[in-house]
């Protein structure tokens, strides 16, 4: 049996195909390839392949939209699949404030879709990956599961849509298994510098740009705002390592397979670090490459945003274990070996 990865070459599943294929599951993956590279496929392989043989590793990647009925039900005709992690959909909290129809389609469409499909084929195992902004403007921090949700922008307000989406459906059919995953703010990358946060276009994510700037892609990073209610006047957010969130996804399948209803779950580190915490944590390891220029705020951002994540222990077995310094090592070693062209 399978499990399916939809975004499966994207930033973070590509990370999770890499942990699942290392615990020994077999992935297939769907990916549009609109923010990701069919590349990504090979340097998956190479990794795993690293450890086992390259005949061992079951690994299927399909390239099409989740939007599409009649692909996506072929994907499921084709393969043996047990359960579901849906990554798919765009995910920028100032695009989505431009572009909240294309987000609205984008993001609640393939999830009805694929929730569709798997009724069809009797598959009741999902994972979805949401996001901590469907907390918005949190009153108290840390952030626990229990606390009110309301989003500030377009984006989370699809996360929000689709979290409410799995809770009618299990009312409906408490036979399905629904794990609700609210990242905080992955960074970092493998440390292979195979696979890594690599945005087509210019980033809309925080690291992905201050390795641009550090590698001399990009001339200078934008800080948004210097006037929150924070030490040093810029947002702080809950940063964590790509690979502790791509681990949480496999505790997560474990824990479905217990039959375990609908559960929800903080994925961070309970630390907060502000934009200017990272720009100085990153130039201490590339050598003060990093220029930054403070402007206007971003529509739709908070002050501070960090998680509770002792649900994550106690349920799923899962802690974050890497620090603020692997986060940046790990960046500027993938976008470094991406310069180089490797």
């Amino acid at each position: 049996m399978s499990v399916l990865l939809t975004g499966g070459l994207g930033y973070i599943g590509s990370h999770t195909a890499v942990e699942l294929l290392n615990a020994n599951e077999d992935v297939v993956i769907i990916d549009n390839l609109s923010n990701s590279d069919l590349s990504v496929k090979e340097k998956i392989k190479k990794i795993v392949s690293a450890t086992r043989e390259i005949n061992e590793i079951n690994f299927k990647v399909y390239v099409g939209d989740v939007r599409d009925y009649k692909f996506l039900n072929q994907v499921f005709s084709e393969n043996k699949i047990d359960s579901v992690i849906h990554f798919a959909g765009l995910k920028a909290v100032g695009e989505s404030v431009a572009k909240p129809l294309a987000y609205y389609d984008n993001n609640l469409i393939s999830t009805i879709n694929l929730l569709e499909v798997m009724k069809a084929h009797g598959v009741k195992n999902f994972v979805f990956s949401s996001s901590a902004t469907v907390y918005g403007a949190a009153k108290s921090m840390p952030i626990y599961e229990d606390f009110p949700t309301g989003a500030t922008n377009p984006y989370g307000r699809t996360k929000l849509f689709i979290e409410e989406i799995l809770k009618d459906v299990y009312a409906s059919d408490n036979s399905f298994n629904f794990i609700i995953l609210r990242y905080f703010n992955p960074i970092g990358a493998h440390d292979s510098g195979l696979i890594g946060e690599n945005p087509n276009g210019i980033p809309n994510n925080l690291m992905p740009y201050i390795s641009r700037v550090a590698t001399g892609k990009l001339d200078c990073l934008s800080v948004f705002g210097n006037d929150y209610n924070t030490k040093d006047g810029t947002g702080v957010r809950d940063y964590i390592h790509v690979v502790d969130l791509a681990l949480g996804h496999v505790c997560a399948i474990k824990k479905l397979k217990s039959k375990c209803g609908l559960k929800i779950y903080n994925l961070g580190t309970g630390v907060g670090y502000s934009v200017l915490d990272i720009v100085n944590a990153y130039n201490k390891v590339c050598g003060n490459k990093v220029k930054y220029k403070i402007v206007a705020r971003r529509p739709g951002d908070v002050d501070v945003c960090y998680a509770n994540a002792d649900k994550a222990y106690k349920e799923l077995h899962w802690k974050a274990e890497r620090d603020l310094e692997n986060m940046c090592k790990t960046s500027y070693n993938f976008e470094k070996q991406q310069k180089s062209g490797n």
